[in-house]
This record gives structure tokens, sequence and C-alpha cells, in this order.
């Protein structure tokens, strides 16, 4: 059992520590809406005033949203770089620039503490049900004593490379989400418009050749949204922007990450930018008149 600190509550970051906490493992933790956290409170999680406090903990892991929420608990007097001390080990589970990611861990080792990368594929239902993967870059030492813990997250961990590879795959794995949406939810709508009712078509379509996890989990969500996002329009964009600026770098053509890229775009132009990404059908029967 570990002494853990975790920055980040939010809804993955909060199954996260609770999963962590029912494997036996000790959590301090700190978000910044303090509100958010009072279930993980009750259920045992140790409360901290400071990323910089949570920093005290053998392993500290975060959670956020973008490259600049990561900067904004990292950095500055209250800090998780301030708490860290030798020895100490920095796990950031974000989806970020892979390249501030790399500057971050440089700061990290300057503390004599390491950093990880690792990014996580898959849903609160998949976490739920115990089938999240783990991707993870840096050093591989520090991997090692780390991956333990991360098969308490999730059966699947793989050491990827250095720092920021982690993130390149996980990048490369989500653009797949959006492309696989649109295209399911092209299907539909060609089922829909020749006369299929849509529940008939997302059945067949979902236990068909198609079917990834992806499209098992969120193809019913063309008949009914969940009542909260699990992943939102923002948050898919901000990972398809990240993909579209790694092909620029590296002269990869991401033709199909384009156009889902604008379907996003088109989704927050109607006012749908927090409901889950699955909305891009809505984009898609408004352009060909069907309703929801």
């Amino acid at each position: 059992m570990a002494d853990l600190g975790f920055v980040g509550l939010g809804v993955m970051g909060g199954e996260l520590v609770n999963r962590l906490i029912r494997k036996g493992h000790t959590v301090t933790g700190y978000n910044r809406t303090k509100s958010k956290a009072e279930w993980l409170i009750k259920a045992g999680m140790k409360w901290a005033d400071s990323p910089r406090a949570v920093a005290a903990a053998d392993i500290t892991f975060s959670m956020v949203t973008n490259s600049a929420a990561l900067e904004c608990i990292v950095e500055g007097p209250e800090g998780i770089l301030a708490g860290l001390a030798p020895g100490k080990i920095y796990v950031d589970i974000s989806t970020v620039s892979p390249d501030y990611s790399r500057a971050v861990a440089e700061k990290v080792r300057a503390k004599g503490a390491n950093m990880l990368d690792s990014p996580v594929s898959g849903s609160v239902i998949t976490l739920q049900e115990g089938k999240l993967s783990v991707m993870v870059g840096g050093r591989k030492e520090t991997f090692e004593k780390v991956k333990p813990i991360l098969l308490d997250i999730g059966p699947k961990v793989t050491y990827v490379g250095g720092n920021g590879q982690a993130l390149v795959l996980k990048i490369a794995s989500n653009l797949s989400l959006a492309v696989q949406m649109l295209a399911f939810s092209e299907g539909v709508l060609l089922a829909e418009k020749s006369g299929i009712s849509r529940e008939i078509a997302v059945d067949v379509l979902t236990n068909s050749a198609i079917g990834s996890p992806m499209v098992k989990y969120r193809g019913p969500f063309v008949i009914k949204l969940p009542d909260e996002a699990w992943f939102n329009i923002d948050m898919m964009q901000k990972d398809m922007l990240l993909a579209l600026e790694l092909g620029r770098k590296l002269d990869v053509p991401l033709p199909s990450t384009a156009v889902a890229n604008e379907f996003l775009t088109a989704a927050r132009g109607i006012g749908l930018q927090k409901e889950d990404f699955a909305v891009v059908f809505d984009v898609l029967a408004k352009l060909c008149g069907v309703k929801r």
C-alpha cells in the first residue's frame, strides 16, 4: 500500500481516487473546487489545501483538462513543483502537449524527483469495470516503481518510452475516437433515412465488425445522450488540435482528423460544447434534416 497524492478530482480523476482508496492506498487530494471532492473525503480521502501540500506524498498524481491547467497546478509557490523533494515521483495522467510535459519533467528532475506521463485510455464506465488501459512515458526505472499502483488503476499497463511518448500515443488513440463516432453517425443516418429505425441501426452496427469498444459504449448515445458528458466537445477538440499540431510538426497528414475536427467546431457553433462528443451525430443529422 502506498502514500499517494492526487490533484484534479473531476469526473475521471475522482473515480481514479475512489478506485485507489478501495485498493487500500492512502490518498491525499486537492481540487480547485472542494465541494466536488466531498464524496471522496467521505470515502476516506485526506484533504490538502494546495497542490504543494499534496506533493508531500511519495507519489503524486494529477489529472487536469489541458496544458494551461497543468501549468496552474505545477508552477508557482503553491504548485506541485514547490512541494517535490528528492526521491519523490510525480505522475501526470492528463492529456496535454507532449512538449510541455517534457519541459515539466525537466523541472521535476531539477528538484531531484522524477516524472512520468501516464495517460489512460477508456471512459468512466471502462474504469468502473476495471478495464482501463494505461500508457507510460519516462525513465524505465521510475516506471517499474510505479507499475504496481498503475495496475490497481487498470489491468493493461504499457511502458512506451521516454517522457512525452505516452502522450503521443494517447493523442494518436484519441483522434480515432471522433473519427469513429463521425463514421458511425454517417452509417446510422444513412440507414435511418432509408427507413430503418435508429434503434435497429444502432443495435446492428454496434454488434457488427465495426463495433469497437468505443462504438459499443457511445453508439447508443445517438438515441439518448448521457445526463453528464463522459468526454465533452471541448475536451475532444483539445485532443484533436494536439493531434493536428503534432501532425504538422512531424509531416504526417491527418485528413480524417481534420474533417472530424470541423464537426466538433460545428457542434460548438450550435452551443453543444458541453455535451459528450457523440453529438457530432446531431450536427450531421441537422445537415440531412433528421431530428434527435
